[in-house]
């Protein structure tokens, strides 16, 4: 890949992940609601993964991964796969893709404030004015579904669930983000979806024997493939690509791609509603993360201190 044509080709991934990522809330809720269940679609979605992963892995250049790193990402997988997609997949069974995708643009505002208890780093009024809007959105949100006497609208409990998804996302990049940069895109998520392979599926094995398989017709597993191929294996290589290349305040700007998709999708398959008072959650949302991801990084401030010294 020529570098001129690397940005391009960066922009080109991100907006084709988070599209990505906004169909499968839709088409991942209307498989849960044909046969299968959260449970059994997050266990699908690490495993295929994994399997997906270690395949590729075989075509391509071998890396070396020392012992204690392959078990550094045992806890990487936990915050990064399995608290976060065990709490999505499960919650999007729950409330609505309306606003399971909604909720997921909350997690710039999760990094920054993990960044400045684990990171030090500054929290400045442009940031704090952000959490604070953003939490009126998230708040507006959950008081929609608390009062929705519809599923379509939404279900507290997995909004909540799907909001746990984006802090544990957050966590796991501030405790791992450098850890992970050392490895190549496919032997991250071969030893990270591994390692979730192995520590979700002992909980969840046993369900998914039990699921009556006879009930599932052609157009779920269709669905529940795209979920694991397109919205798991697709959409983690376009993402990390992604992120070597564009600044993080870019990479935030795309996830408002994801309930743009969703929403679209979700009326149009008639498995969604949308309420003024979810317009107005979007809204504070999509306004809060905005000022938090616009606003200055300890980085950004040190080297302006170091541009306003004086040279001799």
């Amino acid at each position: 890949m020529e570098k001129n044509n690397r940005p391009l080709y960066a922009h080109l991934s991100m907006f084709l992940a988070c599209a990505i990522w906004g169909l499968m809330s839709p088409i991942g809720k209307d498989a849960m609601t044909h046969g299968l269940d959260g449970i059994v679609m997050v266990s699908f979605r690490v495993a295929g993964g994994a399997l997906l992963f270690w395949l590729s892995s075989f075509f391509l250049p071998k890396e070396h991964v020392t012992t204690r790193d392959k078990f550094i990402f045992a806890g990487a997988a936990l915050f990064g796969l399995v608290c976060n997609q065990c709490c999505f997949t499960i919650g999007l069974s729950i409330t609505s893709p309306v606003n399971a995708s909604i909720v997921t643009t909350s997690m710039p505002i999760f990094a920054m404030l993990l960044s400045f208890l684990i990171l030090h780093e500054p929290i400045t009024w442009k940031k704090a004015g952000g959490v604070a809007i953003g939490c009126c959105g998230a708040v507006t949100l959950i008081l929609t579904s608390l009062s929705a006497a519809d599923a379509k609208v939404g279900d507290i409990r997995g909004d909540l669930l799907v909001l746990g998804a984006q802090f544990s996302y957050a966590l796991f990049l501030s405790l791992f983000n450098k850890f992970i940069k050392k490895y190549s895109i496919f032997t991250v998520n071969k030893w990270m979806f591994l390692w979730a392979t192995i520590i979700v599926w002992p909980f969840t094995g046993l369900h998914v024997v039990q699921t009556d398989w006879a009930a599932v017709n052609a157009k779920t597993w269709m669905e529940t493939a795209y979920v694991v191929v397109f919205g798991t294996f697709i959409g983690y290589i376009l993402i990390v690509n992604a992120q070597k290349v564009l600044r993080p305040t870019v990479v935030a700007i795309y996830n408002y791609v994801q309930p743009l998709v969703a929403v679209i999708v979700s009326l149009a398959m008639g498995i969604g509603a949308v309420k003024w008072s979810q317009g107005l959650a979007v809204l504070l949302v999509f306004a809060g993360v905005w000022m938090v991801t616009k606003s200055k990084s300890r980085r950004d401030m040190l080297e302006e201190e170091i541009k306003a010294i004086p040279v001799d």
